[in-house]
């Protein structure tokens, strides 16, 4: 067993994780805030140092022919995570889309409170995330905005089983989400290049934001924002040279 011990750590380092290091604490607020960021960790530069860092301001916005995204989402079993940022869903394996002849798998959907990526300067109460990744490793990410209004069913699997501590999670095998009755029934969407929205922020993140938001009702927005006690919004960050297709 001590062998084998000394093998996994071995194949860890490789790896290059260090499976004794406590990961540098960042937020939303105060000195561990988004302005920060760049400064808590040498991993975590790009925060700061990026030219094509996200959430953005969706302006400006080339009219172009994009392709159709195809989805091809199913049903999932519910495994919720508290990760002390977000509400994280993790998806089973299966699920997928298809946009501009490449394959991204979908791994997980959060949400932030308000939203991170505004349109015409417009900022929504809250934002869900979809992120997916290719065989490779490539990311693409599908931002998805709420407005006030009915309740959501489509979250409410979520919602109703939302760890309300850090580091939670809740699982059962009998609940299942559907990625695909979160989306708007318009799939028409914005596309640019952009970045991992929390640390270290990494680049070459494929986004595409929908363009019609979908609704949710002030009890269900209040509840997410609640249990994180407060924003959990990045700023937007500057476009500059990126081009905005829709």
């Amino acid at each position: 067993m001590k062998k084998r011990m000394i093998v996994i750590i071995i194949g860890f380092v490789f790896l290059g994780v260090n499976i004794y290091a406590n990961p540098v604490y960042w937020g939303y607020t105060g000195e561990e805030g988004p302005e920060y960021w760049g400064e808590l960790s040498a991993d975590y530069e790009m925060c700061s140092k990026g030219k094509n860092q996200s959430p953005i301001n969706i302006t400006g916005a080339i009219e172009c022919e994009l392709q159709p995204i195809s989805f091809s989402y199913k049903r999932s079993t519910l495994d919720v995570i508290n990760n002390g940022h977000t509400i994280k869903a993790n998806y089973d394996v299966g699920s997928f889309i298809k946009v501009d002849g490449d394959t991204y798998n979908l791994i997980q959907i959060h949400w932030h409170t308000p939203s991170e990526n505004t349109i015409e300067g417009k900022s929504f109460p809250m934002e869900a995330h979809f992120v997916h990744a290719d065989k490779n490793g490539n990311l693409a990410v599908i931002g998805i905005m709420y407005t006030k209004g009915n309740k959501n069913s489509a979250i409410s699997g979520v919602w109703d089983n939302m760890p309300s501590k850090r580091n939670a999670t809740s699982k059962d095998s009998r609940v299942t989400i559907s990625a695909m009755n979160m989306l708007p029934a318009d799939k028409d969407y914005y596309y640019f290049n952009g970045s991992l929205t929390t640390p270290p922020c990494s680049e070459g993140v494929r986004w595409m934001v929908m363009k019609n938001p979908v609704e949710a009702s002030i009890e269900q927005i209040n509840k997410f924002h609640s249990t994180f006690h407060g924003d959990t919004n990045r700023p937007v960050q500057p476009i500059n040279a990126r081009p905005i297709l829709k």
